[in-house]
């Protein structure tokens, strides 16, 4: 799986489950605020991202993630490391 479609994949699943406007979901976006997550929300980001991509998230995992890119870069780290 490339990074544009390890990108996409997530912004899809994301729009989906949290019923967000997909055109409002771009890199500088920010995360918390576009999805309107609160600390409930991300254990629903966390089993998300497990299921489709076989990666385990933590919270610390969340510390530093700000933006859409932050997050997409933290998944593509750890899918292409677990390989």
């Amino acid at each position: 799986m490339t990074n544009d479609e390890i990108i996409e994949k997530i912004a899809t699943v994301l729009a989906e489950e949290f019923e967000a406007d997909p055109a409002a979901i771009t890199p500088d976006a920010p995360l918390m605020e576009t999805l309107e997550l609160d600390s409930l929300d991300l254990v629903d980001v966390v089993v998300l991202i497990n299921q489709n991509f076989g990666v385990t998230l933590k919270g610390p995992d969340f510390v530093g993630i700000k933006t859409f890119q932050d997050f997409y870069d933290l998944i593509i780290e750890r899918v292409n490391g677990s390989k």
